[in-house]
């Protein structure tokens, strides 16, 4: 909870006065103290409480601090508001003022309708017809089509809606699952589902969500099956209908920044620094910002984009050195959102930051991130992951001249690679040669990295292949190697290249 939050829950508190909310007020302040639940310094620093009552306390503490977080927020969420509109509208009712509890309904679904909550809409409408049916205020004759038409137009809404965000979160689920596809077979099933899965939508009529569900779905299915250039169209159309909605971009703020990330990550992946730039520009002015909404679910996403993109444009430019200015501070931050973070998303950043310390000629420090995530608790943790780790691990126990572990590494490798449910003849290749690599004489070292070269080209001319390639720079490194520079200096030559 912020400063403000707890001041506002102590206000909340005493204004009840009674004898058990200055004992759960006792108990919110002697657990504001501690890092970690001490039952038994809880006990000691307040004597009035028994050991037989925190039990019950804490459940109460829990519940007072649930209301006082919803009134205190209150104001910035119109969902919140007009469920209690819509209470204020049962007590009405149920104290025979009909017409107060009709009027309010009607305030209520014109909120809603401008707000594009059509549940909200659906529960007014329910009970408006609940009122007019028992005939009470005499008007029911001239409502009742009327009642009847907006609440199947309302039906038809709804539920396109939730069809669309349905849809959308299979996808999503889909792409967290299989990743891209790796195959025509791949490319053929998940095609399938979308299309069976995907209803007709004209935006002329459509909503705010359902056409926003409809462009995170088609996101979705282009990630998937890695056609980035259509991923780019619906991301944008995505952002777009925000930018065209300054009330919902408010209100949804989330998802205006999750679309900005969306189209920010396609667009590194299609290399396209220009508007990659441009949009990171526009998601760090976002968040400067100091009239915007915030939350801590809000000031975690945005550290989690914008510095996953600031990694993205080290890497696009070629600025492995300058990007390891941000790591302190990125390691800071990760200690703090460390409650919100999942595994996954810490995972990757310990990859990046490896990649850093590699591109930057600092093999050691690589090392170091990377075995955070080799050796992550949850080893069966994103596969793709811990692949390249392993193998970006053994290219820097190569360039550290860590002859003698390496044999370790490689060894250690094979059995991951064996146990994998989806290896790539990139991953292959790249495996086989660095177990050949202590078999190669120091002078046939460049015309073997030509050869292997060569050989990773041809596979990545395979669409279903260029998966590896996202994750690592292989062929950047391979040229630095047959050039005899730094691979970042490779990075940035071929940066200049980049629209």
């Amino acid at each position: 909870m912020t400063r403000t939050e707890k001041r506002h829950f102590r206000l909340f508190a005493n204004r009840q006065g009674s004898t058990d909310g200055l004992k759960f007020l006792q108990l919110f302040d002697a657990l504001d103290g501690q890092e970690k639940y001490d039952e038994e310094r809880v006990l000691a620093q307040v004597p009035a409480i028994k050991k037989v009552q925190v039990a019950n306390l804490k459940a109460n503490l829990y519940r007072q601090l649930l209301a006082s977080l919803r009134m205190y927020h209150a104001g910035h969420n119109l969902d919140i508001q007009l469920h209690e509109q819509l209470d204020y509208a049962r007590v009405l009712y149920n104290r025979g003022l009909y017409q107060h509890s009709l009027r309010m309904l009607e305030k209520i679904k014109a909120t809603a309708h401008q707000s594009e909550m059509p549940h909200i809409v659906l529960l007014a409408l329910d009970f408006e017809k609940l009122i007019e049916g028992q005939y009470i205020t005499r008007s029911l004759r001239g409502r009742a089509r009327e009642l009847s038409d907006e609440a199947t137009d309302t039906v038809t809404h709804l539920a396109r809606e939730h069809e669309l965000s349905n849809l959308a979160l299979r996808m999503y689920g889909r792409y967290l699952k299989i990743g891209h596809t790796r195959n025509q077979q791949d490319y053929e099933k998940i095609t399938a589902y979308f299309r069976n899965g995907l209803p007709a939508l004209d935006p002329r009529q459509a909503g705010f969500y359902e056409q926003l569900y409809y462009y995170q779905a088609h996101v979705w299915y282009y990630t998937i099956t890695q056609n980035f250039r259509l991923c780019f169209r619906y991301a944008q159309k995505w952002v777009d209908l925000f930018e065209n909605n300054p009330t919902m971009r408010e209100q949804q703020a989330m998802l205006y920044i999750k679309g900005l990330h969306n189209l920010l990550i396609t667009a590194h992946n299609m290399l396209y620094y220009s508007k990659f730039e441009q949009v990171l520009a526009q998601l760090e002015a976002y968040a400067a910002d100091p009239d915007r909404r915030t939350s801590p679910n809000i000031e975690m996403l945005l550290f989690l984009y914008i510095y996953t993109n600031r990694l993205n444009g080290y890497f696009m430019r070629g600025q492995f050195t300058e990007g390891l200015t941000i790591i302190p501070d990125l390691l800071e931050k990760l200690d703090y959102f460390r409650i919100q973070l999942d595994s996954h998303r810490r995972l990757v950043f310990y990859y990046k930051i490896a990649s850093l310390y590699f591109g930057s000629g600092q093999p050691d420090k690589a090392i170091e991130y990377l075995n955070k995530v080799i050796y992550f608790k949850e080893a069966n943790l994103r596969e793709d992951i811990q692949c390249f780790a392993r193998i970006l691990n053994l290219i820097a126990h190569y360039e550290a001249g860590r002859d003698e572990a390496l044999e370790y590494q490689i060894r250690l490798v094979y059995r991951f690679l064996g146990k994998m449910n989806d290896q790539q003849q990139m991953q292959e290749a790249i495996f086989q040669f660095l177990r050949n690599l202590g078999d190669i004489a120091p002078f046939e070292l460049k015309d073997a990295f030509i050869k292997l070269k060569n050989k990773l080209i041809r596979i990545a001319e395979n669409p279903f292949e260029r998966r590896p390639f996202l994750y690592l720079d292989i062929i950047s490194w391979l040229e630095s190697k047959i050039e005899n520079v730094p691979v970042q200096q490779v990075i940035r030559r071929k940066f200049k290249e980049l629209k």
